[in-house]
């Protein structure tokens, strides 16, 4: 059985920049071990009768499904927590919910809008919390990038990301996680697009290299990892089409990827909308490693959940 590290027990995990470089890869290496017993089918049940409660305000795919199979295969037991049949949409407060939620649990996941909701919650749990994703961070969504980078090149130290679209929760915490673990970034975003300027502090004053720029092209030229995200995210259907002009040519298609590293990988964290922020011929190139960094969601998470729930 695989050993894990102690000393992380009971921590949170609501933001990328919470947890120093160690402790990154600390995660990482242990999501490559977990990663390697299941492609063996070996065994590794590290938290036998433990409870995962998920509570989820938006819909998902990858966070749902990644993190059941994650508590089953570690031998506990995900509850699918809908924020609707909860007393929560119902008016009793997150402090309240977090009192009767922690004398059940073992652990919470939440996927909400206000990051402010996930810090209040973890303020009152005696148990861990996790972000699945806000408006304004989704850092399992960049443990898991951290690893498929990793995975492809063998290191993550000098390595170059260029970020293109809209800079959204997925630019910010990518950004701080390249910060912490040693690879430049560059969001290449239109001014109105921008990451958040908290991000950028937080990531520059981690000594990160992050460059803002506006043109994509130059922006790509010899780098090793292109990612983009969706351009219109859950609650902004209503400027969809101001964000499709305002976007037009940030999109990654077989010219940009040209452009990058003849080794460059292309990472996109789900769903793809065709011809907008990326081509499906990209998408499913020899060149994508969307698969991966899918799959390394439910990988990373298992060896968040072994290291931090008691």
């Amino acid at each position: 059985m695989v050993e894990v590290a102690q000393h992380l027990k009971g921590r949170d995990f609501t933001r990328i920049g919470t947890w120093n470089s160690e402790e990154l890869k600390t995660a990482l290496d242990l999501a490559d071990e977990l990663k390697e017993l299941r492609r063996r089918r070996e065994e590794h049940r590290l938290l036998p009768g433990r409870t995962l409660g998920m509570i989820f305000e938006k819909p998902s795919t990858r966070t749902r499904v990644s993190f059941e199979v994650g508590i089953y295969e570690l031998g506990g037991v995900g509850l699918h927590l809908s924020a609707a049949d909860l007393q929560l949409g119902r008016g009793e407060t997150i402090k309240d919910t977090a009192h009767v939620l922690s004398r059940y649990l073992d652990a919470i996941m939440i996927r909400t809008f206000a990051q402010s909701d996930v810090e209040e919650l973890a303020e009152h749990a005696s148990i861990p919390v996790i972000n699945g994703l806000t408006d304004s961070a989704h850092p399992c969504q960049a443990l898991a990038d951290m690893m498929t980078i990793r995975e492809r090149f063998g290191r993550l130290e000098g390595l170059k990301v260029v970020y293109l679209g809209d800079g959204n929760n997925v630019c910010a915490s990518l950004m701080v996680a390249c910060a912490k673990l040693g690879l430049d970034f560059v969001a290449a975003t239109p001014a109105a697009y921008r990451p958040p300027e908290e991000a950028v502090r937080i990531a520059r004053e981690e000594g990160g290299s992050v460059e803002l720029v506006e043109d994509p092209k130059p922006a790509v030229e010899g780098v090793d990892v292109l990612y983009t995200d969706v351009w219109t995210s859950m609650g902004q259907e209503e400027e969809r089409e101001r964000r499709l002009r305002d976007l037009s040519g940030f999109g990654i298609d077989a010219d940009l990827v040209g452009r990058a590293d003849d080794d460059a990988i292309v990472l996109h964290c789900l769903p793809a909308h065709y011809g907008e922020e990326i081509t499906e011929e990209v998408l499913y190139g020899p060149q994508s490693a969307v698969w991966d960094e899918a799959e390394n969601r439910l990988h990373s998470q298992k060896a968040l959940l072994a290291l931090i729930v008691p």
